[in-house]
């Protein structure tokens, strides 16, 4: 694996990573696609392949692959890149921590991290986990966390911290020559994040994943926290965040020095039968504000906001114009709102397929005007003129 960074602007930076003899080169800051197995939820092999040419690298669960199948089988097919078909992709496996009260006042248990499996509760220690993470041979995985709520005690933090240190070093010890991130954690302590990522900074890793974030600390208290640990890593490895998926959060964690995300955001508009429909570039903010009127004028009549439009509504039953005009995906190019409406209303699985290729592609492009402002050193710039817009467009509904 190799990171350079580029450009910067301000302290968002562009980069180039390079997964490997075999994998892709991603710019950065680049979007993770979600998978279920190994795979997006809705959008066939065919069609990935097809998608958007940013649409490289995925995020996989190693807690999906702990039973069925077991690690024992995705070794014997050689791990995920054969068993999925996707030799020039990039894997990169991330196993967030459950949040889990227990009587202690500690959470999980020394023994590893409690998960919610599709097989019950399961307690995952770095023996198992990295059996997972060996047997599935990801481009690059991030170690086992302790992750907390932002509400807990500082003595949990501190137990957090020091526990999520001692699986690294277990997690490497264990591991088969691949690039670890090593999880910062600490919760909503500055002092304990710092601590941690100085402490996860001295460890071998290929680069650090900011664990713990999207767990109920306010939006407000997380720049100072994100900036904390940023601070404190070396520049030149790579950054993952997980739990901030948002297009407000992820300009936040940009701004910041992030690299890498994975986000739930486009698979749970789809699940809802909404299609993403902010604009993405400073050139369509312009625009939008310029026809502010008659889009609030279509939001009101269809449940839908300056972000997104809900397909379900019988606004869209005879409206024969794409998802998003101008969009170049493989839905909006084919298939009209009028007829993924119809889709919804027949509960035809291919509403999902079309819904999730649209806002997976038009995320994809939010990445790709994030990368063109920070190359243009007007990050910055891209950042206020995107959350003005967002609280313009808020304002204009609540006075409708």
């Amino acid at each position: 694996m190799e990171f350079v960074v580029r450009a910067w602007s301000a302290h968002a930076r562009l980069g180039s990573l390079h997964l490997g003899a075999t994998g892709p080169q991603l710019e950065t800051p680049c979007l993770l696609l979600l998978t279920r197995k190994g795979l997006p939820a809705f959008i066939p092999p065919d069609l990935f392949h097809k998608l958007h040419p940013d649409a490289l690298a995925l995020q996989v669960s190693p807690l999906h692959f702990l039973d069925s199948p077991p690690p024992e089988v995705v070794a014997e097919v050689g791990g995920l890149h054969k068993m999925l078909c996707l030799p020039e992709h990039g894997l990169v496996a991330v196993g967030r921590d459950s949040i889990m009260d227990e009587a202690d006042g500690e959470g999980t248990t020394k023994l590893g991290a409690s998960f919610k499996t599709s097989f019950g509760r399961r307690i995952v220690g770095p023996v198992k986990y990295m059996e997972v993470i060996n047997a599935c041979k990801p481009n690059l995985w991030a170690s086992l966390p302790d992750e907390v709520p932002a509400w807990v005690s500082e003595k949990r933090n501190r137990v957090s911290v020091g526990r999520t240190l001692q699986w690294l070093d277990h997690c490497l010890s264990l591991s088969t020559d691949m690039g670890c991130l090593g999880v910062v954690v600490g919760g909503s302590s500055v002092e304990q994040r710092t601590h941690s990522a100085q402490q996860t900074a001295t460890r071998n890793v290929a680069g650090f994943s900011l664990g713990g974030f999207g767990l109920g600390e306010a939006a407000e208290d997380r720049g100072p926290l994100l900036e904390a640990v940023t601070a404190s890593l070396p520049m030149e490895k790579p950054r993952h965040v997980s739990g901030l998926g948002m297009p407000e959060e992820v300009l936040q964690a940009v701004a910041a020095g992030v690299d890498l995300f994975d986000s739930t955001y486009p698979h749970m508009l789809t699940m809802g039968g909404y299609a993403m429909t902010f604009p993405a570039t400073m050139e369509d903010i312009l625009e939008s504000f310029a026809n502010k009127n008659l889009a609030v004028e279509e939001w009101s009549k269809s449940d839908s906001d300056s972000t997104k439009i809900c397909l379900r509504s019988v606004s869209f039953r005879l409206d024969e114009s794409p998802l998003v005009d101008g969009c170049q995906c493989y839905t909006c190019r084919k298939h009209s709102r009028a007829y993924i409406h119809h889709l919804l209303n027949t509960h035809e699985m291919l509403a999902q397929t079309l819904l999730d290729i649209h806002n997976m592609y038009h995320y994809l492009g939010f990445f790709q005007a994030i990368r063109e402002a920070i190359r243009a050193n007007e990050f910055p710039v891209f950042h206020n003129q995107f959350i003005s817009h967002r609280r313009q467009s808020t304002l204009l509904l609540s006075s409708q």
